[in-house]
């Protein structure tokens, strides 16, 4: 494997956007373009209640993860990279169970009634009881899994870091097939999360491509091209589709690295509309519009209908924003720097902020209600009330 795919990220996390060119990385200069942008004070117009907060393990460890909780009914499920999983009651934050395994976990968690599914990074699936958090089954694949394995109560499909995107049975974890997508020389650390709907699995791609399949047998249904590789080097055709997709109705949404964010029709594969942008976290919803962080630091709100944006917000450049999260009548980003920002929903315009970890918080956020969970990167998982100022 070429050695410049595992650098790959190292360079983007020292200066995160500066990726158009290589010569960029080496320029001395005292204004850095790429720099993160300062935080100013701003009017804090709602209020922010800590509810309740618990340690999970470590944390993202050190391996760049996103290790990801997940709510299920009245519980959250949560793990560490050095192999903790952990059931939290989402109300107060009392432990249920705590599970120790001897894998260092890369990615996780996935949950489908009584089962919960973590993937470590020597390409092992777990399959842990919901109950209790013994172990069921593991199965090993071909490479790390970097995304919460996903599951529908008769397969469970898993995306591996070498661009293999899996099938298992939901009770044996017996391998069911395999897709193997085509891998760019470099792409960057991470792979997209799976969705399963209907018993059709979609999945994003590092070559810039969103697949839908037959879950159970894994024929391919239809291709859709969210990004085309584009420039002279490997580095500036890099279009990975490594982010958060989601669905409204029969519209699956998705974003790219140094490509588009699209609306396609989940029937047929269809683009509805596109926008240029360049993200690694993906792409979320409320409010009738479509939220992205570009890399750059910009938070775009599209409108869902594809006519165009709503607003903008770019007071937070380069600051290596998580995924958009709506709670509430507002939405949540949180930075590399572990502060959570708050801005409307009608007009982006900030309304609060909030420290959460110094370690940073890459992992998306939950939501339910008004209630926003924050997963830091040093293993606090944490629960905040978020209302306006009577």
């Amino acid at each position: 494997m070429n050695v410049l795919r595992w650098l790959l990220p190292v360079l983007l996390s020292l200066s995160l956007g500066a990726c158009s060119t290589v010569s960029g990385w080496f320029d001395i200069d005292d204004e850095d373009p790429t720099d993160p942008v300062p935080l100013v004070d701003i009017d804090q117009t709602v209020k922010i209640k800590k509810l309740w907060s618990t340690g999970v393990g470590d944390g993202q460890g050190k391996g760049l993860y996103r290790l990801q909780p997940v709510i299920d009914g009245d519980r959250i499920y949560a793990a560490s990279a050095e192999g903790e999983v952990k059931a939290v009651e989402r109300g107060r934050g009392k432990t249920l169970w705590d599970t120790e395994l001897d894998v260092e976990l890369s990615g996780g968690v996935g949950v489908y009634e009584q089962a919960v599914f973590v993937g470590s990074a020597d390409g092992i699936v777990i399959k842990l009881n919901a109950e209790g958090g013994a172990v069921e089954w593991q199965t090993q694949l071909s490479g790390e899994i970097l995304s919460p394995p996903q599951a529908d109560g008769r397969v469970v499909v898993v995306q591996t870091y070498d661009g293999r995107l899996q099938g298992l049975d939901f009770d044996s974890g017996e391998k069911l097939w395999t897709y193997d997508s085509n891998v760019p020389v470099l792409t960057i650390r991470g792979t997209s999360t799976p969705i399963l709907r209907n018993g059709v699995a979609y999945a994003g791609f590092a070559n810039g491509r969103v697949s839908a399949f037959n879950a159970m047998t894994g024929a391919i249904l239809w291709e859709s091209r969210v990004a085309i590789s584009q420039g002279r080097s490997e580095i500036e055709r890099i279009v990975d589709v490594d982010g958060t997709m989601v669905f409204i109705g029969n519209e699956l949404y998705a974003a790219s690295y140094q490509g588009r964010v699209v609306s396609i029709d989940a029937t047929n594969g269809r683009k509805l509309w596109q926008q240029n942008v360049s993200s690694f976290s993906g792409v979320s919803q409320g409010f009738g519009n479509v939220y992205v962080a570009d890399e750059d630091g910009t938070v775009t709100a599209y409108l869902r209908n594809g006519q165009g944006v709503r607003w903008q917000q770019d007071a937070l450049g380069y600051r290596e924003l998580s995924r958009p999260t709506p709670v509430n009548s507002y939405v949540a980003v949180a930075d590399f720097e572990g502060y959570v920002h708050l801005m409307s929903q009608v007009d982006g315009s900030f309304v609060g902020r909030v420290k959460v970890d110094g370690d940073g918080a890459r992992a998306n956020m939950l939501t339910d209600g008004n209630t926003l969970y924050v997963f830091g990167n040093s293993g606090k998982l944490i629960a905040y009330e978020i209302t306006a100022k009577s």
